[in-house]
């Protein structure tokens, strides 16, 4: 008899151990679950922007090359972006990205190419991956609403002066992120209840990348340092986030970016470093989200008609409401921006100087469509070596459709 019970005892304490390994699982019903395949645990999902930027135009020749190619002259119907995203934690400390996006325009004749926007995993040191590293091509952790997707965001561009320290936002590289439980799944929840959040980008990021922009090969032996510091936090019924960012490296001028005649140093490599500042009110119901940003990049001279590291400041404000109108939210905004400085990967390290107004508004019909109008009071001074004196005023009502899937 005693050998009968310890035989028993050894036989359900053998499979109690095999049903708690990564093998399988027995559930209460006695059944035998199968643990999830890799490619079981990833989703699929995307956006779609059309635009017209055409209606009500004071100015044909006034444009935006970071910005929108589709601005001006022979600009028409555009699809802005269209992206398939991949995406999944396929193991409880490796998460992967994966987003090409099938609109990218190279040029102003030349539409719709393929071309990967990101692609890349986190690797998690701790239980709750509170302690991760980013490896591959995604964003550089440097401004807020650089941060933010632009399936989120409110205006229907990024503004000049943060943007143009990353052109498309991202770079090849490892970047390191830290956040809390808590502050990971605060910043989860501000973008998916609508309030315009950036994403989970950590409270504290450090990292090294090319730095000359995505889908571009290193041009030198020396990478480009990022850190940044963002804390959200609720203050009564409120919540407030604050972030401050800088990087340092040297950006190499592509050749192809150089007007025949325009005179460059030796090496063609120069100082690229910022700082930027930034403060945000989420919309409970009235927001406000504000950045600036000082530093020093190539610029083009058109005295000496030169390129060389010129200091360069610049900002923004955005004013928006978030209002729940039964089962639809309409957020009207109206946001100014400034930016003195040079553009690094626009031709010639184009000069800038941009003051812009903006007043629009946000209608989400339902989760799957979104309709924007924004007018646009623009002024904007642009020179390289081929376009000197370049001073374009214009207003313009432009038109977004995005479609979310």
């Amino acid at each position: 008899m005693r050998k009968y019970i310890y035989a028993n005892l050894l036989l359900l304490f053998s499979l109690n151990s095999y049903a708690q390994s990564d093998s399988l699982k027995i559930n209460p019903s006695k059944e035998i679950v199968q643990p999830k395949k890799w490619y079981e645990n990833f989703s699929i999902r995307g956006y779609t922007q059309i635009r017209y930027n055409r209606l009500f135009e004071t100015n044909e020749n006034l444009g935006c090359e970071q910005c929108d190619r589709s601005w001006g002259k022979d600009g028409g119907f555009f699809m802005r972006r269209m992206r398939v995203i991949f995406f999944g934690q396929i193991n409880k400390n490796v998460y992967f990205y994966i987003q090409p996006d099938f609109a990218s325009s190279p040029s102003t004749d030349r539409l719709h190419f393929a071309q990967i926007r990101d692609a890349y995993f986190d690797v998690g040191f701790d239980k709750d991956n509170e302690f991760r590293i980013r490896i591959g091509q995604s964003k550089v952790p440097y401004g807020f609403e650089n941060m933010q997707s632009s399936q989120n965001r409110i205006p229907l561009d990024r503004n000049d002066a943060l943007n143009s320290a990353v052109s498309n936002e991202r770079d090849i590289g490892a970047f390191f992120y830290w956040a809390p439980k808590e502050k990971r799944k605060l910043f989860s929840s501000l973008v998916n209840d609508g309030l315009k959040g950036s994403g989970d980008y950590g409270v504290f990021a450090f990292g090294a990348y090319n730095g000359q922009t995505a889908n571009n090969p290193e041009l030198n032996k020396e990478p480009h340092i990022v850190s940044r510091f963002s804390y959200p936090f609720e203050y009564k019924k409120q919540i407030i986030e604050l972030g401050i960012q800088a990087y340092t490296g040297k950006w190499v001028m592509p050749r192809a970016n150089l007007s025949t005649g325009v005179k460059t140093n030796s090496t063609l490599n120069y100082l690229d470093q910022r700082v930027a500042g930034t403060f945000v009110l989420y919309p409970k119901p009235f927001g406000i989200q504000a950045e600036y940003t000082v530093g020093k990049g190539p610029q083009f001279n058109k005295v000496k008609d030169s390129i060389e590291v010129r200091s360069l400041k610049g900002g923004y404000i955005t004013l928006n409401y978030f209002a729940k109108l039964n089962k639809q939210i309409l957020i009207p905004f109206i946001r100014y921006q400034y930016y003195d400085g040079g553009k690094k990967h626009e031709r010639d390290a184009r000069s800038y100087i941009v003051r812009e107004f903006e007043v629009g508004g946000e209608w989400q019909v339902n989760k799957n469509f979104e309709l924007v109008v924004n007018y646009t009071i623009s002024n904007r001074r642009y020179e390289d070596f081929l376009k000197q004196d370049n001073l374009q005023k214009g207003n313009l009502l432009r038109i977004q459709a995005q479609v979310n899937f």
